[in-house]
Protein backbone atom coordinates (compact mmCIF):
# COMPACT_ATOMS: atom_id res chain seq x y z
CA UNK A 1 0.00 0.00 0.00
CA UNK A 2 1.86 2.49 -1.27
CA UNK A 3 -0.79 5.19 -2.30
CA UNK A 4 -2.28 8.15 -0.05
CA UNK A 5 -5.06 9.55 0.15
CA UNK A 6 -7.09 12.56 2.13
CA UNK A 7 -9.92 11.18 4.65
CA UNK A 8 -10.88 13.69 6.84
CA UNK A 9 -10.38 17.52 6.96
CA UNK A 10 -11.15 20.19 9.96
CA UNK A 11 -10.51 23.88 10.76
CA UNK A 12 -10.63 26.42 13.11
CA UNK A 13 -10.82 29.89 13.85
CA UNK A 14 -10.85 33.08 16.31
CA UNK A 15 -13.90 34.76 18.21
CA UNK A 16 -12.58 37.95 17.77
CA UNK A 17 -13.60 39.41 13.92
CA UNK A 18 -11.73 42.96 13.07
CA UNK A 19 -13.32 44.60 9.88
CA UNK A 20 -11.77 47.01 7.68
CA UNK A 21 -14.32 49.76 8.94
CA UNK A 22 -12.67 48.83 12.63
CA UNK A 23 -9.00 49.28 10.84
CA UNK A 24 -9.71 52.68 9.30
CA UNK A 25 -10.30 54.04 13.37
CA UNK A 26 -6.70 53.38 13.82
CA UNK A 27 -5.08 54.17 10.48
CA UNK A 28 -5.29 55.76 7.76
CA UNK A 29 -7.32 53.48 5.26
CA UNK A 30 -11.06 52.75 4.19
CA UNK A 31 -13.17 49.65 3.41
CA UNK A 32 -13.12 50.31 -0.03
CA UNK A 33 -9.36 51.00 -0.13
CA UNK A 34 -8.65 47.52 1.53
CA UNK A 35 -11.28 45.40 -0.18
CA UNK A 36 -10.53 47.18 -3.44
CA UNK A 37 -6.84 46.41 -3.22
CA UNK A 38 -6.62 43.24 -1.75
CA UNK A 39 -10.05 41.34 -1.66
CA UNK A 40 -10.33 41.43 2.22
CA UNK A 41 -12.95 42.25 4.18
CA UNK A 42 -12.35 41.23 7.54
CA UNK A 43 -9.77 38.63 9.43
CA UNK A 44 -10.23 36.75 12.45
CA UNK A 45 -7.32 37.16 16.00
CA UNK A 46 -6.89 35.59 18.42
CA UNK A 47 -7.29 37.95 21.60
CA UNK A 48 -7.45 35.78 24.71
CA UNK A 49 -5.75 33.11 26.91
CA UNK A 50 -7.67 30.60 26.14
CA UNK A 51 -6.71 31.27 22.29
CA UNK A 52 -3.25 30.39 20.93
CA UNK A 53 -1.59 28.44 17.87
CA UNK A 54 -1.86 25.29 19.57
CA UNK A 55 -5.43 25.47 20.54
CA UNK A 56 -6.69 26.56 17.24
CA UNK A 57 -4.25 23.36 15.59
CA UNK A 58 -6.28 21.22 18.30
CA UNK A 59 -9.56 21.74 17.21
CA UNK A 60 -8.85 21.74 13.55
CA UNK A 61 -7.40 18.32 14.50
CA UNK A 62 -9.81 16.76 16.19
CA UNK A 63 -12.31 17.51 13.73
CA UNK A 64 -10.46 15.81 10.76
CA UNK A 65 -9.87 13.02 13.12
CA UNK A 66 -13.99 12.61 13.30
CA UNK A 67 -14.29 12.98 9.69
CA UNK A 68 -11.88 10.40 8.93
CA UNK A 69 -13.58 7.91 11.36
CA UNK A 70 -9.97 7.12 13.80
CA UNK A 71 -9.06 7.87 16.55
CA UNK A 72 -6.30 10.36 18.24
CA UNK A 73 -4.36 7.34 19.20
CA UNK A 74 -4.35 5.42 15.60
CA UNK A 75 -2.16 8.46 14.47
CA UNK A 76 1.99 7.65 13.58
CA UNK A 77 2.72 11.08 13.01
CA UNK A 78 1.64 14.78 13.70
CA UNK A 79 3.66 17.65 11.30
CA UNK A 80 2.21 20.82 12.62
CA UNK A 81 2.96 23.47 9.31
CA UNK A 82 3.24 26.60 11.06
CA UNK A 83 5.68 29.99 11.41
CA UNK A 84 4.35 31.31 14.39
CA UNK A 85 4.46 28.55 17.29
CA UNK A 86 3.96 29.50 21.03
CA UNK A 87 7.11 28.24 21.77
CA UNK A 88 10.14 29.00 19.49
CA UNK A 89 11.12 25.43 20.25
CA UNK A 90 7.53 24.26 18.39
CA UNK A 91 4.36 23.75 19.34
CA UNK A 92 3.49 20.28 17.97
CA UNK A 93 4.15 18.25 20.82
CA UNK A 94 2.13 20.34 22.44
CA UNK A 95 -0.67 19.92 19.87
CA UNK A 96 -0.13 16.01 20.09
CA UNK A 97 -0.89 15.41 24.19
CA UNK A 98 -3.95 18.13 23.81
CA UNK A 99 -5.17 15.54 21.02
CA UNK A 100 -4.44 12.76 23.16
CA UNK A 101 -2.19 11.02 20.13
CA UNK A 102 0.08 9.26 22.43
CA UNK A 103 1.61 7.31 19.51
CA UNK A 104 2.86 9.90 17.47
CA UNK A 105 5.11 11.21 16.62
CA UNK A 106 5.24 15.26 15.92
CA UNK A 107 7.35 18.03 14.50
CA UNK A 108 6.74 21.49 13.22
CA UNK A 109 7.45 22.21 9.78
CA UNK A 110 8.43 25.90 8.81
CA UNK A 111 7.73 27.20 4.91
CA UNK A 112 5.43 30.32 5.86
CA UNK A 113 2.66 30.39 3.97
CA UNK A 114 3.90 27.66 1.95
CA UNK A 115 3.90 25.09 4.63
CA UNK A 116 0.21 23.48 3.66
CA UNK A 117 2.01 22.00 0.83
CA UNK A 118 5.27 21.45 1.74
CA UNK A 119 4.07 19.34 4.68
CA UNK A 120 1.55 17.99 2.22
CA UNK A 121 4.22 16.26 0.55
CA UNK A 122 6.66 15.84 3.32
CA UNK A 123 3.30 13.26 4.79
CA UNK A 124 3.06 11.50 1.70
CA UNK A 125 6.64 10.21 1.50
CA UNK A 126 6.22 8.85 5.00
CA UNK A 127 3.19 6.92 3.66
CA UNK A 128 4.89 5.98 0.53
CA UNK A 129 7.80 4.71 1.84
CA UNK A 130 5.68 2.64 4.22
CA UNK A 131 6.89 3.95 7.47
CA UNK A 132 3.43 5.22 8.67
CA UNK A 133 -0.15 4.37 8.17
CA UNK A 134 -2.09 7.62 9.39
CA UNK A 135 -0.42 11.35 9.54
CA UNK A 136 -2.56 14.27 10.89
CA UNK A 137 -1.35 17.37 8.87
CA UNK A 138 -2.40 21.10 9.92
CA UNK A 139 -1.79 24.43 8.73
CA UNK A 140 -2.04 26.76 11.53
CA UNK A 141 -0.18 30.89 12.04
CA UNK A 142 -1.27 33.63 14.44
CA UNK A 143 0.52 36.30 12.34
CA UNK A 144 -1.31 38.70 14.27
CA UNK A 145 1.29 38.57 17.30
CA UNK A 146 3.80 39.50 14.66
CA UNK A 147 2.09 42.46 12.85
CA UNK A 148 2.73 46.04 13.11
CA UNK A 149 -1.02 47.38 13.37
CA UNK A 150 0.07 51.03 13.04
CA UNK A 151 1.44 49.84 9.68
CA UNK A 152 -1.30 49.60 6.45
CA UNK A 153 0.93 48.08 4.08
CA UNK A 154 0.92 44.59 6.41
CA UNK A 155 -2.16 44.95 9.23
CA UNK A 156 -4.74 45.13 6.55
CA UNK A 157 -3.65 41.71 5.21
CA UNK A 158 -3.36 38.93 7.97
CA UNK A 159 -5.52 36.69 10.16
CA UNK A 160 -5.00 33.93 12.22
CA UNK A 161 -6.33 30.20 11.90
CA UNK A 162 -5.68 26.86 11.40
CA UNK A 163 -6.73 23.84 9.03
CA UNK A 164 -5.81 20.09 8.99
CA UNK A 165 -6.43 16.93 7.27
CA UNK A 166 -5.72 13.22 8.10
CA UNK A 167 -3.57 11.16 4.70
CA UNK A 168 -3.82 7.44 5.08
CA UNK A 169 -2.51 4.74 3.44
CA UNK A 170 -4.25 3.55 0.61
CA UNK A 171 -3.79 0.15 -2.71
CA UNK A 172 -4.67 4.11 -5.34
CA UNK A 173 -2.15 6.93 -5.25
CA UNK A 174 -4.74 9.92 -4.79
CA UNK A 175 -1.94 12.35 -4.39
CA UNK A 176 -1.35 12.94 -8.29
CA UNK A 177 1.46 15.12 -8.74
CA UNK A 178 3.13 18.13 -7.32
CA UNK A 179 6.34 20.59 -7.61
CA UNK A 180 8.31 22.05 -4.69
CA UNK A 181 10.62 25.56 -5.19
CA UNK A 182 12.65 27.71 -2.69
CA UNK A 183 15.01 30.67 -3.71
CA UNK A 184 16.65 32.38 -0.80
CA UNK A 185 17.22 35.38 -2.63
CA UNK A 186 14.12 36.70 -2.26
CA UNK A 187 14.10 36.22 1.91
CA UNK A 188 14.19 40.46 2.39
CA UNK A 189 11.09 40.14 0.18
CA UNK A 190 9.24 39.49 2.93
CA UNK A 191 10.43 38.31 6.36
CA UNK A 192 9.91 38.64 10.21
CA UNK A 193 14.10 39.13 11.44
CA UNK A 194 15.56 39.18 14.26
CA UNK A 195 17.28 42.35 15.75
CA UNK A 196 18.76 43.86 18.84
CA UNK A 197 15.73 43.44 20.92
CA UNK A 198 14.18 40.14 19.74
CA UNK A 199 11.94 39.26 16.90
CA UNK A 200 10.37 42.59 15.44
CA UNK A 201 7.33 42.75 12.78
CA UNK A 202 6.31 41.60 9.73
CA UNK A 203 7.76 43.22 6.48
CA UNK A 204 6.92 43.15 2.72
CA UNK A 205 7.65 44.68 -0.54
CA UNK A 206 3.94 44.00 -1.87
CA UNK A 207 4.58 44.79 -5.56
CA UNK A 208 7.64 42.26 -5.75
CA UNK A 209 6.04 39.14 -3.54
CA UNK A 210 2.71 39.99 -6.14
CA UNK A 211 5.27 39.48 -9.16
CA UNK A 212 6.80 36.38 -7.77
CA UNK A 213 3.52 35.17 -7.18
CA UNK A 214 2.00 35.52 -10.33
CA UNK A 215 5.28 34.18 -12.61
CA UNK A 216 6.48 31.59 -9.68
CA UNK A 217 2.69 30.11 -9.09
CA UNK A 218 1.94 28.77 -12.71
CA UNK A 219 5.24 27.42 -13.72
CA UNK A 220 4.50 25.16 -10.34
CA UNK A 221 1.12 24.18 -10.88
CA UNK A 222 2.43 23.56 -14.91
CA UNK A 223 4.77 21.42 -13.54
CA UNK A 224 2.58 19.70 -11.29
CA UNK A 225 -0.28 18.89 -13.75
CA UNK A 226 2.35 17.68 -15.93
CA UNK A 227 4.05 14.61 -13.22
CA UNK A 228 -0.28 14.19 -12.56
CA UNK A 229 -0.62 13.55 -16.55
CA UNK A 230 -3.14 16.46 -16.77
CA UNK A 231 -4.60 19.52 -17.56
CA UNK A 232 -6.37 22.05 -16.49
CA UNK A 233 -8.98 20.57 -17.78
CA UNK A 234 -9.44 17.72 -15.78
CA UNK A 235 -9.10 20.51 -12.57
CA UNK A 236 -11.79 20.68 -10.53
CA UNK A 237 -11.29 22.63 -8.20
CA UNK A 238 -7.69 25.32 -7.64
CA UNK A 239 -6.97 26.37 -4.26
CA UNK A 240 -4.19 28.59 -4.02
CA UNK A 241 -2.73 30.49 -0.89
CA UNK A 242 -5.09 33.17 0.29
CA UNK A 243 -3.04 35.85 -0.17
CA UNK A 244 -4.42 38.53 -2.02
CA UNK A 245 -7.42 38.65 -4.61
CA UNK A 246 -5.20 40.17 -7.16
CA UNK A 247 -2.93 37.70 -7.18
CA UNK A 248 -5.98 34.81 -7.05
CA UNK A 249 -7.47 36.41 -10.21
CA UNK A 250 -3.75 36.67 -12.24
CA UNK A 251 -3.06 33.28 -11.74
CA UNK A 252 -6.35 32.20 -12.82
CA UNK A 253 -6.41 34.16 -15.51
CA UNK A 254 -2.80 33.13 -16.76
CA UNK A 255 -3.34 29.50 -16.09
CA UNK A 256 -6.75 29.53 -18.12
CA UNK A 257 -9.32 28.27 -15.29
CA UNK A 258 -12.42 28.82 -15.08
CA UNK A 259 -13.27 31.86 -12.50
CA UNK A 260 -16.15 29.36 -10.81
CA UNK A 261 -13.60 26.21 -10.25
CA UNK A 262 -11.33 29.12 -8.67
CA UNK A 263 -11.97 28.08 -4.22
CA UNK A 264 -11.71 32.06 -2.14
CA UNK A 265 -12.61 32.81 1.40
CA UNK A 266 -9.69 35.30 1.70
CA UNK A 267 -12.73 38.50 1.98
CA UNK A 268 -13.64 36.50 4.97
CA UNK A 269 -10.27 35.33 6.82
CA UNK A 270 -7.91 37.45 5.20
CA UNK A 271 -3.86 35.95 4.64
CA UNK A 272 -4.00 32.94 7.33
CA UNK A 273 -0.55 31.78 6.11
CA UNK A 274 -0.09 28.19 6.40
CA UNK A 275 -3.43 27.75 7.33
CA UNK A 276 -5.30 29.24 4.33
CA UNK A 277 -5.25 25.93 2.28
CA UNK A 278 -6.76 23.57 4.37
CA UNK A 279 -9.20 26.25 5.76
CA UNK A 280 -10.84 26.93 2.70
CA UNK A 281 -10.59 23.19 1.76
CA UNK A 282 -12.49 21.99 5.28
CA UNK A 283 -14.67 24.94 4.25
CA UNK A 284 -15.38 23.40 1.00
CA UNK A 285 -15.50 19.82 1.64
CA UNK A 286 -18.51 20.66 4.62
CA UNK A 287 -20.17 22.86 2.42
CA UNK A 288 -20.84 19.54 -0.28
CA UNK A 289 -18.66 22.01 -2.59
CA UNK A 290 -15.83 19.52 -2.98
CA UNK A 291 -17.08 15.83 -3.37
CA UNK A 292 -15.32 12.43 -3.03
CA UNK A 293 -12.90 12.05 -6.39
CA UNK A 294 -13.14 15.45 -7.03
CA UNK A 295 -9.34 16.39 -8.39
CA UNK A 296 -8.08 19.52 -6.50
CA UNK A 297 -4.96 21.41 -7.51
CA UNK A 298 -3.75 23.92 -4.62
CA UNK A 299 -0.31 26.04 -4.50
CA UNK A 300 1.31 27.93 -1.74
CA UNK A 301 3.46 30.50 -2.04
CA UNK A 302 5.93 33.31 0.13
CA UNK A 303 7.86 34.19 2.68
CA UNK A 304 11.59 32.21 1.91
CA UNK A 305 10.81 32.69 -1.05
CA UNK A 306 9.46 29.26 -1.57
CA UNK A 307 6.33 27.98 -2.95
CA UNK A 308 4.80 24.55 -4.24
CA UNK A 309 1.83 22.94 -6.18
CA UNK A 310 -0.07 19.64 -5.33
CA UNK A 311 -2.74 17.60 -7.39
CA UNK A 312 -4.76 15.29 -5.83
CA UNK A 313 -8.46 13.34 -5.76
CA UNK A 314 -10.32 13.80 -2.48
CA UNK A 315 -10.46 10.23 -0.81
Amino acid sequence: MNGVRIIGSGSALPQRIITNDELSQTIETSDEWIASRTGIRQRRVITSDQESLASLATVAGKQAIAMAGIEAEDLDLIILATSSPDDLFGSAAQVQYLLGAEKAVAFDLSAACSGFVFGLVTASQFIQTGTYRNILLIGADVLSRWVDWSDRRTCILFGDGAGAVVLQASEQKYLLGFELRSDGKGNPLLNLSHGSTGYEHITMNGGEVYRFAVKSVPEVLDKALFRANLTVGDIDWLILHQANQRILDAVQSRMGFAPEKVITNLSNYGNTSAASIPLALDESVRSYKIKTSDTIAISGFGAGLSWGAAVFKWG
